[in-house]
């Protein structure tokens, strides 16, 4: 059973999933803050790859891929720091990262390196289903789980087929448009995820927009397996870049307040 699959099956209430660029501010303390974020009890630690060309990133996590690229942050270095964190933490990594960096460097490279860092699942946000069938077999071949993104505005059919094709678990997008905090989640949470439920089993984690703890609140009331969390640490980040004590304390307080609300185990 993969690290993430256990993660799911041992769950308590919904998982919380902690994302941060990697790399940002550069990789040294990027391999902290993410030790930080697993040591205030995420379940599962989402790494961003960063990439010149950001289409689906909000300013927060937009500022912060310029920071990890300007720190020389590459795809290999990207997996020497997950080779650090697993020597910290058996929880599950997964990798977020847009397709160019991956087919530039060729799929069986990237999924082997990505395997023998210790990688469990990796997410490439703007590739569509229909053109992911040789990443989905890298990922087999190679013990990953491809996780696959559905939107509010996928429809009936083809969300049949991304649930059909999706391992691990399914990234909903609970909005249209980019990351980012918000002060409110869309009223049809509930039926957008009984949607993505109706169509098979595996598991649905949320995410764009998720920042509060009222927000994890209402995730979990609306049946979701799993709450991710980006600009909201990635904006802690950024904001005591200057002190990297209080950076530290300020993400462990938020990550806890969040898994909170949802009653989810440290």
């Amino acid at each position: 059973m993969s690290r993430i699959a256990r993660a799911f099956r041992e769950a308590e209430g919904p998982l919380f999933i902690g994302y941060v660029v990697a790399g940002d501010p550069d990789p040294p303390d990027s391999i902290r803050i993410a030790g930080t974020v697993l040591d205030a009890g995420a379940d599962i630690l989402e790494m961003g790859v960063p990439f010149s060309d950001p289409v689906a990133d909000g300013p927060v996590i937009q500022r912060a891929g310029i920071r990890a690229l300007g720190a020389g942050t590459t795809p290999a270095a990207v997996f020497r720091m997950v080779r650090e964190i697993r020597g910290i933490s058996d929880k599950p990594i997964i990798l977020l990262t847009y397709y160019n960096p991956v087919y530039r460097r060729g799929l069986p490279w990237f999924y082997g390196e990505a395997a023998n860092a210790g990688v469990d699942g990796i997410l490439a946000v703007d590739l569509p289903l229909e053109e992911a069938d040789r990443a989905r077999v890298c990922a087999r071949e190679n013990g990953i789980d491809q996780i696959l993104l559905a939107a509010p505005t996928t429809g009936d059919a083809r969300l049949a087929r991304i649930v059909e094709s999706a391992s691990g678990f399914l990234y909903l997008v609970s909005r249209t448009g980019v990351t980012g905090a918000r002060e409110e989640l869309p009223e049809d949470l509930r039926g957008l995820i009984g949607r993505v439920k109706a169509r098979g089993s595996v598991p649905v984690a949320v995410g764009f927009g998720i920042s509060l703890p009222a927000h994890v609140r209402a995730c979990a009331a609306a049946g979701a397996d799993a709450v991710i969390v980006g600009s909201g640490i990635v904006g802690l980040v950024e904001r005591h870049l200057a002190d990297p004590p209080a950076m530290q304390e300020a993400i462990r307080t938020y990550i806890r307040q969040m898994k909170g609300a949802a009653g989810a185990r440290g």
